[in-house]
């Protein structure tokens, strides 16, 4: 339910009519903003199968999925007037979702139709429990309702990368330049000591500081210095990201999120005549061209029709002279490569689907960060649990936050819940004196690579439930280097069944050990000053976590093992590589080998995870790959 929705439900007085009045001008301003060109007519854009229309042009493009990167895709390809893209999302637009919009009311759209509101299988080395994978089905994809943590992880990841794909072009040095192109820093005088110079300033995509920083954060941060984590002016600089500091947000300068979706489809770019974007439409096949006249089975076309009918309706064909760009996500990519018989062979004949590619890697080396959710509870009475207004008071003081929030873009309601943020190793002995480091296989990228990140939240909140024990807060440590991996398998030759997620949580010992620790550190940091402030550890709610301390790791391990949460990256379901390895479904260039026209563009294709968050990595693979593109076809 939308935050604002939720509001208007409310029995209020008619001292609040004002209020109410704003809350209801900030809608219709919402409701009335400019249609934009967004296509549901597919018969403007292609050829149902089951009539003789005329054929259409070929595209030079066709771009699967608008999400995080198709969208920077298609603006960049058809910034030359020569090149004819189709874009085909799912979704539909999310500039118009309050959800999508208002930083703090991102969890309204979890398990909507929004969501593709997927589920894992029971994992047994996490307590047998399927895990909620919310992956969005809209314009940007997750980056229209994700937690916008703007974070790209640490320089050796780039050079690990670039190790294992053979290609220095993606190392920190050579790749860093796409950040910097898609980024448009805004600079804050709450964070003088960021150096500007290392940021871009004209991308299309604002990142910066929101105006407003839950009191909570600046005690978590100055708890983790006292801790020994150093304090950090700017994660995502070649220095490194060890360290800890409010983060960065893809918010502008009004407080209002920055999806790719309003960063690269301005009002401008889809009124080019060149691009075509095609909405609420779900693409079930890649075409293919396996006669001999060429040495590989090329990429012609695709088949799509509308997400609605779930298959009921018609379905339409587009073609195109060039290539098939697939930016689906790291689930649905490769659901959709084996649906078009580009997969594990085996796996294939299993339910019927002619192979074009016999394709091992295609579905595997399923790769996602784990969170493990503390809950402690706020002595201060400062959390921000209000936003979920339980009585006349808390209503008062969530409608005054509104108010500011039109009016100014600012309070409480810009914020992203998740200011606070760690990054550190889990071999530090300073911050783990009693552990035996020796024994602890070093899965980083380098020695300046984090291992553990420790994320502080302000409200007592898991996606879209409350936990309902008043005041508090929640510290999550996040595994950032998992050793587990899983697959993504088909569930059925039924492109509109879901796939079978397994990403394999914590089959590995190093993944345990290394969580382990993370509770314990987060722990610590809960009760060293400041923050021990704001603790209430004479609170006994069994829901909370005040007793962990007291608990030895073997216990630590299930309470582990029993609250192993993805933190929404997956990654590698498609992973470049070198030639010849296992695996390694992609080149350097983002081509699936052993075909034609044919790449795949989004998280799917990193070999591994980063240290850090995804989607700025996404976003500045898609940058890169526009470049490769346009000099490829010059």
């Amino acid at each position: 339910m939308h935050l604002l929705e939720t509001l208007l439900r409310l029995r209020v007085n008619r001292s609040l009519a004002s209020v109410l009045s704003c809350i209801l001008s900030l809608i219709v301003i919402l409701r009335r903003r400019k249609r934009q060109p967004l296509i549901t007519d597919y018969s403007q854009v292609a050829r149902a199968l089951d009539t003789q229309g005329r054929e259409f042009d070929e595209y030079d493009y066709i771009v699967v999925g608008g999400g995080t990167a198709g969208c920077a895709l298609a603006c960049r390809l058809t910034e030359d007037p020569r090149v004819r893209v189709l874009l085909i999302e799912a979704g539909s637009s999310g500039k118009e979702l309050v959800g999508s919009r208002i930083p703090s009311a991102y969890k309204s759209l979890a398990r909507t139709t929004h969501d593709y509101n997927l589920s894992t299988l029971p994992q047994p080395h996490a307590g047998n429990r399927k895990v909620y994978w919310p992956r969005a089905r809209l314009l940007g994809g997750c980056s229209s309702m994700n937690a916008m943590m703007a974070h790209y992880g640490a320089p050796s990841d780039f050079d690990e990368f670039a190790e294992l794909v053979g290609d220095d072009s993606w190392r920190w040095e050579n790749f860093r330049q796409y950040f910097l192109k898609f980024e448009n820093y805004f600079p804050s005088p709450q964070f003088p000591n960021v150096d500007v110079s290392q940021h871009g300033s004209s991308g299309p995509v604002s990142i910066g500081y929101s105006a407003f920083t839950w009191k909570g954060s600046e005690m978590f941060i100055n708890a983790c210095v006292n801790a020994g984590i150093p304090f950090s002016p700017d994660f995502n600089t070649s220095n490194g990201t060890i360290g800890v500091n409010k983060i960065m947000t893809y918010i502008d300068r009004h407080g209002v999120r920055v999806s790719t979706e309003a960063a690269y489809l301005t009002p401008t770019v889809l009124a080019r005549p060149n691009l075509k974007v095609v909405t609420e439409a779900r693409v079930t096949k890649i075409l293919f061209d396996t006669s001999t006249q060429h040495r590989n089975p090329r990429a012609i076309g695709v088949e799509f029709s509308s997400f609605a009918q779930r298959g009921a309706g018609k379905r339409f064909r587009a073609r195109t002279r060039r290539e098939v760009i697939v930016c689906c996500g790291a689930v649905h990519t490769p659901q959709l490569l084996m649906l078009s018989g580009i997969g594990p062979g085996t796996h294939l004949t299993e339910y019927n689907i002619p192979v074009v590619v016999d394709h091992p890697g295609i579905g595997s080396n399923l790769s996602d960060h784990v969170v493990v959710h503390m809950r402690f509870a706020d002595k201060l009475g400062i959390s921000l649990g209000y936003l979920q207004p339980s009585d006349l008071h808390t209503r008062f003081k969530l409608w005054r936050d509104l108010l500011e929030y039109q009016l100014q873009g600012t309070g409480p309601l810009s914020s992203n819940f998740v200011e606070g943020v760690a990054f550190c190793r889990s071999d530090n002995a300073v911050l783990f004196p009693d552990y035996d480091h020796d024994h602890l296989q070093d899965g980083t990228s380098g020695p300046g690579s984090p291992d553990l990140e420790v994320v502080a939240v302000s409200v007592l909140i898991h996606m879209d439930r409350s936990l309902g024990i008043g005041n508090g807060y929640m510290l999550l440590p996040v595994l950032l280097r998992p050793t587990s991996v899983g697959t993504i398998r088909l569930k059925s030759a039924d492109p509109w069944e879901d796939p079978v997620v397994d990403p394999n949580y914590l089959s590995t010992q190093h993944d345990i050990d290394v969580l382990v620790r993370g509770v314990r550190l987060a722990y610590k940091i809960a009760h060293t000053p400041p923050l021990s402030d704001l603790t209430d550890s004479a609170n006994d709610d069994p829901n909370l976590d005040h007793h962990l301390g007291r608990l030895s790791d073997d216990e630590l391990q299930q309470l582990v093992r029993s609250r192993a949460d993805t933190f929404y990256h997956p990654v590698g379901t498609c992973a470049m590589g070198r030639e010849g390895v296992a695996g390694a479904v992609l080149d350097s260039q983002m081509r699936v080998r052993g075909v034609s026209g044919l790449r795949v563009c989004d998280a799917s294709i990193l070999p591994k995870l980063v240290s850090g968050h995804t989607t700025g990595v996404v976003i500045a693979a898609a940058e890169k790959l526009a470049d490769i593109v346009k000099a490829e076809y010059k």
